[in-house]
């Protein structure tokens, strides 16, 4: 476990020090959010209506800003190959890489959302039952994103690429984080059958996303 803390803070640490993703994915959370509003015009009941919606599609795409790098990364700089000959199984390796990245990106998404709430019109029942949503939703988006990033990782410009992949595979997480932040506004399905439907995406997604970038590291040797 100290290896693991030690990979984990070594990612967070190399995020903070050269940028990373998170503050170009709050960037295009914030243009997406923008410019739809813009586009539909200023019906805020149409707006609040659509707004959940309009925020979780901002944060799935924003999510895939930086996951070309998660592996990519450490594979031109040769400490990919340190990694995978590391005592530590290379599990352990991916699921510490991919908690830092949704610590310095998804995190930052859904802490966010209250204040980009603000531009769909979303009242604060609203407001806080996406950020809600998106707080046990977006590890879902990052742990399948995990495995089209590590089979891109050999990749130059595997970015392209990784969306194509990995992007049908975020549509069920897509599907329940709206029905949920839906049915906190008075849907006819409980808030709380789509919310733990959420959950347990996540979670499956956390044990497969882990042990299939693993897999797929490994075949990259």
């Amino acid at each position: 476990m100290g290896a693991f803390r030690a990979l984990l803070l070594r990612d967070l640490k190399l995020a903070a020090r050269i940028g990373g993703s998170g503050g170009m994915g709050l960037i295009f959370f914030l243009m997406i959010v923008t410019l739809i509003p813009f586009a539909l015009g200023p019906d805020l009941n149409l707006l609040s209506r659509i707004g959940p919606a309009i925020l979780w599609i901002a944060a799935l795409l924003a999510n895939l800003i930086g996951l070309d790098r998660l592996f990519q990364a450490d594979e031109e700089d040769g400490s990919l190959d340190l990694l995978r000959s590391a005592p530590m199984p290379l599990e352990l390796v991916v699921l510490a890489k991919v908690i830092a990245h949704w610590l310095t990106t998804g995190l930052p998404l859904a802490i966010a959302t209250p204040f980009f709430g603000l531009l769909v019109a979303l009242s604060p029942e609203a407001m806080a039952s996406v950020t809600a949503t998106l707080l046990v939703g977006t590890p879902a988006l990052t742990f399948v994103g995990a495995i089209g990033a590590a089979l891109t990782a050999s990749l130059r410009r595997g970015g392209l690429i990784l969306s194509i992949l990995v992007l049908p595979f975020m549509i069920p997480t897509l599907i329940f984080g709206v029905s949920a932040a839906n049915a906190a506004l008075g849907g006819t399905v409980p808030f709380a059958t789509p919310f733990l439907i959420l959950i347990a995406l996540s979670l499956v997604a956390a044990v497969i996303g882990t042990v299939g970038a693993a897999a797929a590291l490994r075949m990259g040797e």
